[in-house]
């Protein structure tokens, strides 16, 4: 990117005093080496200083428009065609030029979820292989900053490149995302592949609403705390935690600790260390857990005098945090170090008492940082270590605490606001969105990603092409039927793609791994992706009819005929009737794009499900080896 000036006469230079050190520039994800969308009017937004017309030019087209009293610009430029060929775009104004060089027109997707897209290609299968022969300077990369913001951002958290595909940018990038503008490339030479990587591991949903989604689903007053807590983290946690005192009377008998501490059995703790390691205490066994954590201090006068703060590293996963009774922060994050904002009027000369509220609802839970980082430090500067001599005391509470708007992994359009808005109005290709593992057991994953489809296309455009990618099989291997959790979200995401007219469901539910929540055959996953955004029909169940003792299930999709391998008979097939607890394996056989499922003979089957577990075995597929995805149909009379 080369950013000219221009020099405005002294007396305008004092008129408009920014303009003599900026020109017009284009949002945080447009730059050198960068692919813009073809076949679509391509809307160039970015900012200027305000009241002047700024200039677009691509080629041979020109465009202008007027930039708005904060100085943002939009300018829309005519669709253009496919290129591999390097052009140049300049945006003028008075101020000065920014000219973006070697950009390709084509295909750009954003690839988003959570670590199963993250997944790198480095850690996926043939790696040697796959970056000896990863270069290829028709895939352009963009590694979007992992960080969370209240409200929506115009920058990025820090600086980013768009970047040709070569061993050293592919290594660390999406191996879904790359591996499907691979096969894309191999299809279609012509075409050009940009790539967003915007992911986090372990994201909820919800922390990728835009704000009209967020408002839709959770309503305006969440969207109130967040910009309060913009404003005032103190204030926003005030706001906040009746909502948890709520939740820890209901848990434990209307009890509550941090007015009165002595209610709890408190034991030094073993060492300063992950309480995983704190043998003996039940937590090394079970670390899933409420635990409550507590440490004196002692302030002079002097140092209670004014407001302080309070710095208690990183808490794994979820803290609120107490002084003398009074909640002072409310922070989610394994890797977030925390520092509290402590009003005088909670503080006292003498003993100070410093609650945690600590839970932990993966893997390690509780300190994560080394004692030196925990000290308040008062108004006079004065710093006071909190030392690694703590108490602790466990609790019967198991349940998860509610979770704050601005949650760092499953907050209200934290991520979007920081990783997503930057983006700007950028036209896409498709989103392809590999998540649910964090939502899995929670209602209504089909409406969020409703409430999804409609955020990306409000700022990507409508012809924006959903790929969702069906949760791959993990966990236990079961040999009877039962309920999952897992499997109903699976179900919830084809309803959510049957329901969008230009979605396509990629199910992953044969290419994972039981013992591996995170697969290592993303190049499968890639290529099936790469088929759902070409418009290849995926197998998908349309209907299930009872008639005459045998239920027929009809799908659509389906490459030549369905077709059992390894066996003479689909595995995984359930019929259920109404009453919960009742569903059971039966026999059932393929033929053509049906599959025909015999009825017992004691049995009023109202739905049919298959491979309905977390890790199912399945061996049901198209005649392309394409399987089916996993499903719950009622069945019609």
């Amino acid at each position: 990117m080369r950013r000219h000036f221009r020099i405005l006469p002294a007396t305008l230079a004092m008129l408009w005093p920014v303009a003599a050190a900026s020109n017009p520039v284009l949002d945080a994800g447009y730059g050198d080496n960068m692919v813009l969308q073809a076949g679509q009017p391509l809307t160039l937004s970015g900012r200027t200083q305000a009241g002047v017309k700024v200039e677009a030019r691509l080629g041979k087209t020109r465009s202008s428009a007027i930039s708005d009293g904060s100085g943002a610009f939009s300018v829309t430029i005519p669709a253009q065609s496919n290129t591999t060929a390097p052009q140049t775009l300049v945006i003028s104004d008075e101020t000065g030029s920014t000219t973006y060089d070697n950009i390709l027109i084509g295909n750009v997707f954003l690839c988003g979820g959570q670590s199963n897209m993250e997944l790198p290609v480095a850690r996926a299968l043939d790696v040697d292989n796959q970056l000896r022969l990863s270069a290829d300077n028709g895939i352009r990369l963009l590694m979007i900053p992992k960080t969370t913001a209240p409200l929506p951002q115009t920058q990025f958290a820090a600086p980013v490149a768009w970047k040709a595909a070569d061993r050293s940018t592919v290594a660390e990038f999406s191996a879904a995302c790359f591996y499907m503008a691979k096969a894309l490339r191999g299809k279609d030479p012509a075409t050009p592949v940009g790539l967003i990587h915007s992911n986090w591991g372990g994201s909820a949903a919800r922390a990728w609403y835009d704000p009209a989604g967020a408002r839709e689903r959770h309503g305006q007053a969440a969207l109130d705390q967040l910009a309060l807590y913009a404003r005032d983290p103190y204030a926003a946690a005030q706001a906040f935690v009746p909502q948890w005192f709520d939740w820890w009377r209901a848990q434990d008998n209307g009890r509550e600790p941090w007015k009165n501490p002595a209610l709890l059995d408190w034991k030094p703790i073993p060492k300063f260390a992950f309480w995983n390691e704190w043998t003996g205490t039940g937590l090394d066994t079970n670390p899933r857990a409420n635990v409550w954590l507590k440490q004196t201090i002692t302030l002079t006068a002097q140092q209670a005098r004014g407001d302080g703060s309070l710095a208690i590293g990183a808490i794994d996963d979820l803290d609120l945090t107490f002084v003398n009774g009074h909640p002072v922060g409310y922070t989610f994050g394994w890797g977030v170090e925390r520092t509290y904002h402590v009003p005088a009027k909670h503080l006292k000369a003498g003993e100070n008492t410093i609650l945690i509220a600590a839970n932990n609802m993966w893997d390690t839970g509780g300190f994560f940082a080394g004692s030196d980082r925990l000290a308040f430090t008062a108004a006079n500067g004065e710093r006071v270590p909190l030392g690694a001599d703590w108490e602790y005391a466990t609790t019967t509470v198991t349940d998860t605490p509610p979770r704050a708007p601005w949650d760092a992994n499953a907050g209200i359009g934290v991520m979007h606001n920081a990783m997503i808005a930057p983006l700007g109005t950028m036209k896409l290709a498709g989103v392809a969105w590999y998540q649910g593992e964090s939502d899995a057991g929670q209602p209504a994953y089909d409406a969020k990603l409703a409430s999804l489809f409609a955020g990306w296309r409000r700022q990507f455009g409508p012809q924006t092409r959903m790929l969702v990618v069906q949760l791959a099989d993990w966990g236990e291997r079961r040999s009877a039927p039962g309920e999952s959790g897992w499997a109903q979200l699976r179900d919830e995401q084809r309803r959510a793609v049957v329901a969008d007219a230009n979605a396509a469901l990629v199910t992953a539910i044969d290419i994972g791994e039981p013992t591996d929540i995170h697969p290592a055959n993303k190049n499968d996953l890639g290529k099936r992706l790469a088929e759902g955004f070409d418009g290849r029909a995926m197998p998908m169940p349309e209907k299930a009819v009872h008639e005459g003792g045998t239920v027929t299930v009809s799908f659509s999709g389906i490459a030549g005929a369905l077709t059992v391998q390894g066996g003479p008979a689909p595995l995984g097939v359930e019929l259920c009737e109404a009453a919960p607890g009742t569903c059971q394996f039966v026999l059932a056989r393929a033929e053509g794009s049906t599959l025909l499922i015999a009825v017992p003979d004691d049995m009023t089957p109202t739905r049919v499900r298959y491979a309905w577990a977390d890790a199912p075995l399945v061996n049901l597929v198209d005649g392309s080896g394409m399987p089916l995805p996993g499903f719950g149909l009622d069945i019609a009379r």
